[in-house]
């Protein structure tokens, strides 16, 4: 029986170990309720993240980061957060294991970058004519290719009469990369015109609320995602009136 204790002890010495360990290692948690108390910056330049989107999947609600990159959610501590911006990747954010509300959880988010080749441009100078009046040479670029007319697809009719530029549509990385790029310039100046356009001086002059009213009241209206960024002046300040009414009799305004 002497023999036997070596082993005896060497087992229940490894049961204790396999018990802690799995006790720390947190496989089993109890899903709470918590308010978390967040702030979004960019990872490019540390700098704060306004009118960011941070969504909850469970109950399908959302809100907003203010002009500081602030929010707040309530939410139970196993789930996860997603959170989105104009011009950032979406980023999934599960709160940590030991998470304590009095802290603020800082979410860094990857600003989307485009690169753009190098392009060298070459040229010959033009000769004038007799009369003086500067004549161009012919360009052997077929007119598909030319300016803006290659962003719409080509029609099927292309592919019997020039196959060469119909093909080259689908399947040419340079012309797929060429399609990417002029979206992103398009989209970032429709971003600064819906900028322009919606802001907080707007919102106080069309609501009469100081800066820290006209930040709630963004937030509230931004949640509700009924404007996008194509939106005129006037649909802006008409989108604006007309949920501000509804936000006095929610928040009991005058």
């Amino acid at each position: 029986m002497i023999k036997f204790y070596p082993i005896i002890l060497g087992l229940l010495f490894f049961l204790a170990a396999w018990t802690v360990s799995g006790q720390e290692s947190g496989i089993d948690v109890d899903p709470v309720l918590v308010r978390v108390k967040g702030r979004v910056i960019s990872a490019g330049d540390s700098a704060a993240v306004p009118f960011a989107h941070v969504v909850y999947t469970r109950n399908r609600t959302a809100t907003s980061t203010n002009v500081s990159g602030l929010f707040t959610m309530v939410m139970l501590n196993v789930d996860s957060l997603f959170i989105s911006a104009m011009g950032f990747k979406t980023k999934v954010v599960k709160l940590p294991r030991y998470f304590n509300e009095t802290s603020v959880l800082t979410v860094y988010l990857e600003p989307v970058v485009y690169l753009i080749g190098e392009v060298k441009v070459t040229g010959e100078k033009l000769r004038p004519n007799m009369d003086g009046i500067p004549q161009g040479s012919p360009s052997d670029i077929p007119q598909e290719l030319r300016g803006d007319a290659f962003n719409e697809k080509p029609p099927l009719l292309a592919a019997i009469v020039n196959p060469l530029s119909y093909f080259q549509y689908f399947l040419s990385h340079k012309e797929k990369e060429k399609r990417e790029v002029r979206e992103a310039v398009a989209l970032e100046k429709n971003w600064e015109m819906h900028a322009q356009n919606y802001n907080k001086e707007m919102v106080k002059r069309l609501t009469g609320l100081n800066d820290q009213q006209a930040e709630e009241f963004m937030i509230w209206f931004n949640a509700k995602n009924v404007l996008p960024y194509t939106s005129n002046e006037y649909e802006v300040r008409a989108a604006v009136r007309s949920y501000f009414e509804m936000y006095k009799r929610q928040k009991n305004l005058r």
